[in-house]
């Protein structure tokens, strides 16, 4: 007969293999956490290392930028030192087209090998458009520019009715001149009495306070900023603005309207500004100034006597206050696009008034 002891043997060496496969099945899942623990690691400290190459590539686009921005600057204060008319003829209007970088900082250093960074960009008259912020003078729309906006639409086959929805959005923008009263002999008020000198804006009207909590103020509308507003205008959709974005603009505006460069507009905007212009004259006029630039103002009004009768003291201009500058730098993988508008005074001096990334 068998004793225990030679039955407790084979269960013994059971057992014992029974052990021997769980270890080696937790040593297994023990490895293989550890590798994906180590995995999940590595990848985190790539994607650490891309972020910071990513923001450091941003960086250094943005550099980029704003000295092609400063150059393009000096470019205009050159201009106005050396000439009276701004013409497409002249060097601010030439095309940057894509130019590699031959250097550029990286990982802190100078790197004087080849680059994948390229730059490319233009300087473009933004009174060669229309501006927007025509339409409306003080809170009122402008009946004059009503119908110069309208004119331009028709030219681009878009509905010409869409001018006054947009002069009343416009209007709604602007602060209104607020109507000074004063009390007469018999203390009642005469703000609104024809010939008291102070309802001009000249004799010290003031504007309306936009951020006023006055229960009799109108609410102010945001201004115009940018031609996609016009997307907050009943009737206009995308498709519309994205033929309209060539020939319209939104400058601000420094007293009168601001005219419109008859040396760098489009046919389209020329015979929407000057009253009594077809498409046809205005292409006469486009290759009038192809042959020799308006030097002056009395230069084209000579030129086009017939169709100049109409032009009003402020219509148009032979040279330019506003400018955009657009750019773009490519490097490697990524890239920026930015536009920047830029005033340019009687002197010459230049003024960054906004950069957009587009």
């Amino acid at each position: 007969m068998c004793n225990a002891n030679q039955i407790n043997k084979p269960l013994d060496g059971y057992y014992k293999m029974r052990q021997n496969g769980v270890a080696v099945v937790t040593a297994l899942l023990l490895t293989t956490l550890a590798i994906t623990i180590v995995a999940s690691l590595f990848w985190q400290q790539q994607v650490q290392v891309r972020s910071i190459e990513n923001q450091r590539m941003q960086l250094q686009k943005k550099w980029i930028l704003r000295g092609a921005i400063d150059w393009a600057r000096l470019i205009l204060r050159e201009d106005a030192r050396h000439s009276t008319a701004d013409y497409l003829g002249e060097p601010w209007s030439v095309k940057l087209e894509s130019t590699r970088l031959d250097q550029y900082v990286e990982d802190g250093s100078t790197d004087a090998r080849d680059s994948d960074a390229t730059l490319s960009g233009q300087i473009v008259d933004a009174q060669a458009s229309y501006n927007l912020n025509n339409l409306a003078t003080n809170g009122k729309a402008d009946p004059r520019e009503i119908a110069a906006f309208s004119r331009l639409l028709t030219n681009l086959r878009l509905p010409g009715g869409l001018a006054t929805a947009a002069a009343n959005a416009v209007a709604q923008t602007q602060p209104k001149i607020a109507q000074a009263s004063v009390p007469d002999s018999t203390g009642n008020n005469t703000g609104n009495m024809p010939g008291n000198s102070i309802n001009s804006p000249a004799s010290g009207a003031t504007e309306t306070n936009p951020t006023s909590s006055s229960s009799n103020t109108s609410v102010q509308f945001l201004r115009f900023t940018q031609v996609d507003d016009l997307l907050a205008v009943p009737g206009f959709t995308p498709d519309m603005l994205r033929i309209l974005r060539s020939y319209v603009v939104v400058l601000p505006r420094n007293g009168g309207i601001t005219p419109v460069n008859v040396n760098t507009a489009s046919a389209e905007v020329i015979s929407a500004r000057i009253d009594g212009v077809s498409m046809g004259d205005a292409a006469q006029m486009i290759a009038s100034r192809d042959t020799a630039f308006f030097a002056t103002a009395s230069d084209f009004t000579h030129r086009f006597s017939e169709k100049a009768k109409n032009i009003g003291p402020a219509d148009v201009d032979i040279k330019t206050g506003f400018f955009v500058v657009n750019g773009k730098v490519k490097m490697n993988r990524s890239a920026l696009d930015v536009s920047a508008l830029v005033s340019r005074a009687i002197d010459g001096t230049t003024t960054v008034l906004w950069v957009r990334e587009n």
